[in-house]
């Protein structure tokens, strides 16, 4: 085993670069995986760029990637080395009294089940450490690219996480917020859901397409004038049941409280990476008596959920091709890829990197 290992790092906040430093060790409960694909993700901007979860010195970044099993602890009963793995962005500790109370992703507190580029060295490392395998790793079917598999372990489940929190019904008509990577699976969660008209909320030709293509019914532009106006004009004023945000900033749910009806839901999994306070309107929230309710959650983790995903993968349910716009090949092309996602040139989706077909 590597005393040493090269990783792709956070240096300070606003600065980035390649360190070398100890290869991680590895737990009875626990595993270590060398990735076969990764990707960078707009957390990771967030997390660099504006410093949103505070200062990290030299910490490797990256959360998404699908890998190679190297090493397993003793207590270890289901994956083995050689192994090819989906490993989630989130790996909660399962045993934690947040996970019994049915809050995994926020065991050991707050957003601590994010543990990737947050609390330890990331995935962009030639080897990193996976908490609790047998709970946090899933196999790689055979039938998925590993470039296609990268995106089920954060964007996917992100993105139909919005749904799961806005409560979609049958036929609801309901709002995407953000077509990016997330907001595009906001729409298809909605569309597998079961929602009627889906109004999609963004300005790139490319994300509009992609947006048709995973069941969005209208294109809400916001460079046309203001969203809950044009969401309000689409509905006869009446507006939706749902709305989904995967984008946006600090003002984003006050638009959402606007366009959502009385008993309606919002389902938020935007990262807000900068402000101190989100803004709801007092009086289009009802003077607080609306029944317009405000769920937001970090994505779940574990192997069950990267296993269904990937089921709906598999049977053709869910196409993830259309996303990758990007693809590099080669661990060395993690920086290139990582600042790509800085830039968001208009063609991007989804960069990834693919180190080992």
């Amino acid at each position: 085993m590597a005393k040493k290992i090269k990783g792709l790092a956070m240096r300070k906040i606003g600065e980035i670069g390649w360190i070398e430093k100890e290869a991680p060790k590895c737990g009875p409960l626990d595993a270590l995986v060398k990735p076969l694909a990764a990707a960078p993700c707009s957390s990771d901007i967030h997390t660099v760029w504006e410093g949103a979860i505070g200062e990290r010195t030299d910490m490797i970044l990256g959360h998404e990637a699908v890998g190679e099993v190297v090493e397993v602890g003793s207590m270890v009963k289901d994956f083995k080395p050689g192994d090819r793995v989906i490993v989630p962005a989130i790996t909660p500790d399962w045993m934690s009294r947040e996970a019994q109370a049915g809050f995994a992703t926020h065991s050991g507190g707050m957003l601590a089940g994010w543990k990737f580029s947050n609390f330890k060295d990331g995935v962009f490392g030639e080897l990193f450490h996976v908490n609790e395998a047998d709970g946090n790793l899933a196999i790689l079917p055979d039938s998925i690219p590993v470039a296609e598999a990268t995106m089920i372990t954060d964007m996917v489940p992100t993105g139909f996480h919005a749904a799961e929190l806005a409560d979609i019904k049958l036929g609801d008509t309901v709002c995407c917020i953000g077509i990016g990577p997330v907001g595009l699976m906001s729409v298809a969660g909605a569309n597998l859901m079961g929602a009627s008209h889906i109004l999609a909320v963004g300005s790139r030709p490319d994300c509009a397409n992609a947006a048709r293509g995973y069941g969005a019914t209208d294109i809400i532009n916001y460079k046309n004038g203001d969203i809950v106006e044009q969401v309000l004009e689409k509905t006869d004023g009446k507006g939706v049941d749902k709305v989904c945000i995967a984008g946006g900033d600090v003002h984003t749910m006050e638009q959402a409280v606007k366009m959502v009806k009385p008993g309606g839901k919002i389902g938020n999994v935007n990262y807000l990476g900068s402000g101190d306070y989100v803004f709801v309107p007092r009086v289009d929230w009802g003077c607080g008596m609306s029944h317009k309710f405000i769920h937001c959650g970090l994505m779940p983790g574990g192997r069950l959920r990267m296993e269904k995903l990937a089921s709906l993968v598999e049977t053709g349910k869910l196409n993830l091709s259309p996303m990758l716009t990007h693809r590099f090949k080669g661990f060395d092309k993690l920086e290139e890829a990582l600042l790509l996602m800085k830039e968001k040139p208009r063609d991007l989706i989804k960069p990834i990197v693919v180190i080992e077909e």
